[in-house]
């Protein structure tokens, strides 16, 4: 009930700690994701002093951003080691932690309903922003202390677990790209001895297209013959400004890495919008794969839990057969394969520079 919320001023309060005589240099970002990240800034003759102090439960936030980002970008320092930030970062920390938890506000930091009212509060100057002021004024639900650290001991949990997948996940991955390599790219593949097929003498042709030996009986073919569908989508019009809180998913070269899917960012469009993109939609088990910019050539399998959905112009949709699916994940996130797309996007510039 609204009556149980506090005002979140009556619990922080600004700190400014300057880095006297420049003795930290561990100068750090703050990510989009609400992470201290290494600086992008090159400090060389930079005069460290100036840059704050952040120590142990104590948080930085960079207000300017809202309105370009559409969230505001807080962070907690979650150990001991002291930190320096920009001194255009606002740097602030619970009055008493007996009364309200860090990690417990962090969590709050991390709603999207935090952020979503972060870019609400902004005004609509090209520096505008939320301010020191709205955040005081943010409400928030404050518990007793003992429910705050039990919820956040939950939140832990949930979260090591979730590292704890990704590791293992981590392990899969390069347990199958190295069988993907042993036996398509090396052709160490158990012959009917369950030798190794190459080492144990197994018959090799030249293939001219590859020029390399291939194992006797293989062929070469094209992507396209194996595929039902490749192709890239589109984005909605008005871009960014078009997107909605739910609906149908909207998958963007950000959500997709080489065999993940990172949800964290998922555009959504409405029913009307996603029936323009009809012919862009994503089957169970389709192949996400980028093809521009930075991220090219990272792909995915299409989690179903994100479905229905459609790719913008960023992402193709590869489909082909469920026995093939896998195989092909492994063969596009090869470090082979990928050597092959990035020298074929190389030529595709050069060609694209001398035309212009």
């Amino acid at each position: 009930m609204k009556s149980s919320y506090s005002r979140l001023g009556d619990f922080i309060h600004k700190i400014d700690v300057r880095n006297k005589n420049s003795q930290n240099t561990k100068l750090l970002g703050l990510s989009m994701t609400k992470e201290f990240r290494p600086h992008a800034s090159n400090i060389t003759g930079t005069d460290l002093s100036r840059y704050k102090v952040v120590d142990h439960w104590q948080f930085a936030c960079d207000f300017m951003s809202t309105i370009r980002v559409r969230k505001l970008p807080v962070v907690l320092q979650e150990n001991d080691e002291q930190i320096i930030v920009s001194p255009a970062y606002t740097t602030f920390e619970v009055i008493d932690s007996n009364e309200l938890h860090p990690e417990y506000l962090m969590m709050w930091f991390r709603r999207s309903e935090f952020d979503r009212y972060a870019y609400f509060c902004c005004d609509s100057a090209v520096r505008g922003g939320f301010n020191w002021d709205e955040l005081c004024d943010v409400q928030l639900p404050v518990p007793s202390i003992d429910k705050q650290r039990e919820i956040v001991k939950e939140y832990n949990t949930i979260v090591n677990r979730i590292k704890l997948n990704e590791q293992l996940n981590q392990k899969l991955e390069e347990t199958a790209q190295a069988i993907y390599k042993h036996w398509f790219v090396d052709f160490e593949f158990p012959n009917e001895n369950g030798q190794p097929y190459k080492s144990s003498g197994g018959q090799m042709v030249y293939n001219e297209a590859l020029d390399q030996e291939i194992p006797e009986g293989w062929c070469l073919e094209q992507l396209g013959t194996k595929c039902t569908k490749i192709g890239s989508g589109s984005t909605p019009r008005g871009g960014k400004s078009s997107y909605k809180q739910s609906g149908i998913s909207l998958i963007r070269s950000m959500n997709v890495y080489d065999f993940k899917f990172k949800i964290k960012d998922l555009a959504h469009i409405d029913n009307q919008q996603a029936d323009k993109l009809k012919n862009v939609e994503v089957y169970e088990r389709d192949i996400l794969f980028n093809i521009t910019g930075a991220s090219v050539a990272r792909c995915c399998i299409v989690p179903s839990a994100i479905l229905p959905a459609r790719v913008n112009q960023h992402v193709a949709i590869i489909r082909t057969e469920k026995e093939m699916v896998y195989f092909l994940l492994c063969a596009l996130t090869s470090k082979e394969c990928k050597q092959k797309i990035l020298v074929t996007m190389g030529l595709h510039v050069k060609l694209l520079q001398k035309m212009i």
